[in-house]
């Protein structure tokens, strides 16, 4: 049973802003960074603010949308509660992008949005939007605030309900004449959540029973072909040591999620890397074949499933998941759990013993594990996307960086070639799949991380969706680096269009709609030469101030990236890339294993 913490206790007796109230409590539970961005119904929240600045960092994005992801970028980094601000009608509607984001990925999120007076609620006055209603499928919990009185209570409990149980983001909506009216603030006033926390005013977390955890123990003990599962919910329990200790007394081989990259080390032989639609045969072909699952902290996404009822279809499962919403919903458990996953593999790993004898199974996965790697070109002339993330990673991964990634075909190769050894470090939007998303993560981490090495791997496409927040690195001196992959097209869709579209371009080339023989051209290998390239990213980095360099050529690629890494500031550096190039392996959505495309 865990206690909600009570913030700090205010002895103050004067009137007191709502606005002003808001801001305190933000300080009050531990806030140190908002990514807000002001408009006229939200003026008064950002007067507050310049009134705590000694207390609370104030980042102003350029584009709302950025803000959410670099509140985002914090929540993922650092397992707090990531907060962003916006005023109302259009500045609210920019952060929907982002709170949809963060429900599919379990991030705790607060987003406070400004209001029009509450007079006025409902009569379309200027720049209102009911974002209450337009995000009240996309959120955890959601308020609009009409009373002053309310105003600490509310924000209390916005960051219990967010960062409690599975997290999610929680939308506090205030009207500007709520901000502007007095009242002498409760900071300990009752919470008012029957139904979530107990009569003591705690929430329970949900706790494996005894008989469960040694059902488990005994499925395991039996099993002879074992595979553990493990997802995003592994990571927000904080149970990677839990997952590894498993592992290291059972010997049982361990793929993960997108979202669970990291909970094990990519390079232990055990690692079977990520499984699904992108992720290995070897993963794939394990989890088609085992005899029992142990699931952890995941859903069984379609993207990892594929065709559902064939998942595994011949093992038994033990699924673990804080959600009880998420138990039997896509794929029925022999033994389903509701519980803190860190609290269930701390009870499992007292009992728990190796299976009998599992060497022919572990030598079985370590012989698909050799005969169907990861693998790209690697005579090409050129960089490929792949040959760059993987020596990205030969350069960097012993500085314990800080990785996010937009979306698209850089995002999958990131997880396949980026082998990642530590939860947290990997930052990408993985049930939304939103463009955009990685150079804003970058700058939220960047933010609470200012001595780490932080790197956004993009694609051009994903990283035009909010360049903007270039200008922000640079005035807040955080010094991301971005690896840009830049084959002029939209290139996970271009791959769709190859494999199943007879290769109709339709619409997926960047460059001028006038000039489609570009694409390509410039030097006989699938790359657009200087002359015909759409944009000069470099240029674009010099004019918001970044650093910038551009390569070409494999051989150039090594100190192209030690120069990126060792440049005081922000930097791009703009990777010249095949379009060609495809994520594989590949299983066709809705199909299984069976239909997997390597080559």
């Amino acid at each position: 049973m865990a206690t909600v913490t009570k913030p700090e206790s205010s002895t103050a007796s004067e009137l007191v802003s709502g606005a002003d109230i808001l801001v305190q409590s933000l300080v009050n539970h531990g806030v140190d960074t908002i990514f807000a961005y002001p408009g006229g119904c939200s003026m008064p929240l950002h007067q507050a603010l310049t009134r705590h600045k000694d207390k609370l960092r104030t980042i102003l994005p350029r584009h709302e949308q950025g803000g959410g992801f670099a509140a985002q970028g914090i929540a993922r980094s650092t397992g707090k509660v990531g907060v962003c601000m916006a005023t109302s009608g259009p500045g609210a509607t920019n952060l929907v992008t982002a709170i949809a984001d963060a429900k599919l990925d379990s991030i705790p999120l607060v987003a406070i949005t400004g209001q029009v007076p509450t007079a006025v609620i409902g009569s379309d006055a200027f720049q209102e939007t009911p974002i209450v209603e337009v995000c009240r499928g996309i959120t955890k919990h959601h308020y609009l605030v009409t009373d002053v009185e309310d105003v600490a209570r509310v924000m209390r409990e916005a960051f219990v309900i967010a960062s409690t149980g599975r997290p999610g983001p929680v939308l506090v909506d205030m009207p500007k004449d709520v901000q502007l009216a007095l009242c002498e603030p409760d900071y300990d006033a009752p919470l008012d959540l029957p139904g979530y926390l107990n009569k003591e005013g705690e929430f329970e977390v949900p706790q494996a029973r005894s008989e469960q955890i040694k059902q488990a123990a005994a499925a395991i003990k039996r099993a002879k072909k074992p595979v553990i599962y493990a997802g995003g919910g592994v990571v927000i329990s904080g149970a990677s040591d839990e997952v590894r200790t498993l592992v290291k007394k059972t010997g049982i081989p361990i793929t993960t999620t997108v979202m669970g990259l990291g909970i094990y080390p990519g390079t232990d032989p055990l690692s079977l890397d990520m499984l699904g639609m992108h992720g290995s045969v070897y993963s794939n072909y394990a989890v088609d074949e085992a005899d029992l699952l142990i699931a952890l902290g995941v859903r069984f996404d379609d993207r990892v499933t594929g065709k559902l009822e064939e998942f595994c279809k011949h093992g038994k499962i033990i699924h673990v998941d804080i959600d009880a919403a998420e138990l039997n919903k896509n794929k029925p458990a022999h033994i389903p759990v509701q519980s803190d996953v860190k609290q269930a593999l701390t009870e499992l790993n007292k009992i728990v013993e190796a299976p009998e004898d599992i060497s022919p199974w572990v030598e079985q996965c370590l012989e698909w594990k050799k005969k169907f790697p990861f693998k790209y070109d690697e005579s090409y002339p050129g960089i490929t996307q792949q040959h760059a993330i993987k020596t990205l990673w030969e350069i960097v991964h012993e500085k314990d960086p800080i990785i996010s990634v937009g979306v698209g075909q850089h995002q999958m190769w990131a997880a396949q070639f980026y082998k990642f050894d530590k939860p947290r470090t990997w930052l990408s939007s993985s049930g939304l799949g939103t463009m955009g998303f990685g150079l804003p993560a970058a700058m939220g981490a960047q933010s609470v991380f200012p001595d780490r090495l932080v790197i956004d791997i993009d694609g051009d496409g994903s990283f035009q969706m909010n360049i903007q927040e270039l200008s922000t690195l640079v005035c807040e001196k955080l010094p991301v680096k971005v690896l840009l992959l830049n084959n002029q097209h939209l290139g996970m869709v271009v791959q769709w269009e190859d494999r199943f579209m007879q290769g109709n371009r339709a619409h997926t080339y960047l460059g001028p709609v006038d000039h489609p023989e570009w694409a390509g051209k410039g030097d006989g290998i699938g790359r657009a030469g200087r002359d015909h390239r759409y944009a000069d990213f470099v240029k674009i980095a010099h004019g918001y101030g970044c650093g910038g360099a551009y390569v070409e050529r494999k051989e150039d690629l090594p100190a192209a990236i030690e120069e990126m890494i060792a440049y005081d500031g922000p930097y791009i550096l703009d990777v010249n890339v095949p379009y060609q190039e495809q994520v594989l392996p590949m299983i066709p959505s809705g199909h299984t294993v069976r239909d997997i495309i390597t080559e």
